[in-house]
């Protein structure tokens, strides 16, 4: 059994080819996949070659964490699934390469506990169900943000869960003019226009490792930062300022399931809306100018390749 998969052969060397897949198990279920998402976060530390040392980190790789599609066929003990419609966080069913995370292929192998309920009317925006999931494990480790720094997908689904919840809206720093637009039932502003001290729970979903000091600045006495972002280089920080804020800093780690669940129960309420996220959309056979412009393009909040045409 064979898929159309992108992999990255080393730093900045993408391909698109045909790759043998291993038999599924009697467990394991057969997902053909509608839509893949590429993350300008950790797949672009992958594209660079700045990705830091990490399980299973090495080429050649398919990378990909955020795909959705349908269960096609499966083993013998979960056949009850086919006709699923399921969210995929990743696959390692490539005789020929490394899956990392590697769910951007036409069709994978995973096992059936892999293979997540999601509703199947988001269409495309289903492949955010697991950063809305990370953004709200986020949330529910601590207390919710009233300051959010940065205006990408993450820092978007932090507002949003953060007034689905039931928590006065945040503010959003952001410095890239085009990005600030979108707010929705909060504000974003750049942080040069913001003069408050007294943020008592301010996330970052920059990714910058220097954003500790910058925090600092804005942070109430005994507040906390949480790091929600991936960062490639070592977050550094001038301890004085930390020490006279008495700052707590916190790091949100990845999703487990119950927040997928949560978050599932959120958008089926209506309380969580993704729409308007996916920005931008291009056929799977386009993969190799897609992921650079995803990485790239200020105005591309989530890229998505279609892998409809891709049999």
């Amino acid at each position: 059994m064979d898929a159309l998969a992108v992999i990255l052969e080393g730093p900045e060397r993408l391909a698109l080819r045909t790759l043998e897949l291993n038999p599924p198990q009697s467990s394991d279920v057969v997902v053909e996949i509608a839509w893949s998402g590429i993350s300008s976060g950790t797949e672009k530390l992958l594209f660079t070659g700045c990705m830091p040392e990490f399980p299973g980190m090495g080429y050649p790789l398919v990378p990909g964490y955020e795909s959705v599609g349908r269960i096609v066929d499966a083993g013998s003990e979960a056949r009850g699934r086919i006709g699923d419609w399921v969210f995929v966080p990743g696959a390692n069913c490539y005789s020929e390469a490394r899956g990392l995370f590697g769910g951007t292929a036409s069709q994978v192998v995973v096992p059936s506990a892999r293979a997540l309920p999601v509703p199947e009317r988001l269409g495309d925006s289903g492949v955010l169900c697991a950063l809305a999931a990370t953004a709200l494990h986020a949330i529910n480790g601590g207390t919710a943000p009233d300051l959010i720094i940065g205006h990408g997908v993450l820092g978007r689904l932090l507002a949003r869960l953060t007034v689905a919840l039931g928590a006065p809206a945040p503010t959003v720093w952001e410095t890239n003019d085009e990005r600030r637009d979108g707010a929705a039932g909060y504000k974003a502003v750049a942080p040069d226009a913001d003069d408050r001290t007294d943020y008592h729970s301010i996330y970052d979903a920059s990714g910058d490792a220097a954003i500790v000091d910058v925090a600092v600045r804005s942070l109430a006495k005994g507040g906390e930062i949480t790091l929600a972002g991936f960062y490639s280089d070592r977050v550094n920080f001038a301890f004085p300022a930390a020490f006279m804020k008495e700052a707590r800093l916190r790091i949100a780690a990845e999703w487990q399931p119950e927040d997928l669940a949560q978050t599932r129960d959120l958008i089926e309420s209506g309380k969580l809306n993704l729409a308007g996220l996916v920005t931008n959309r291009r056929p799977a056979s386009e993969a190799l100018d897609a992921y650079p412009q995803a990485f790239s393009d200020p105005t591309c909040l989530k890229m998505v390749l279609d892998w409809s045409d891709a049999a």
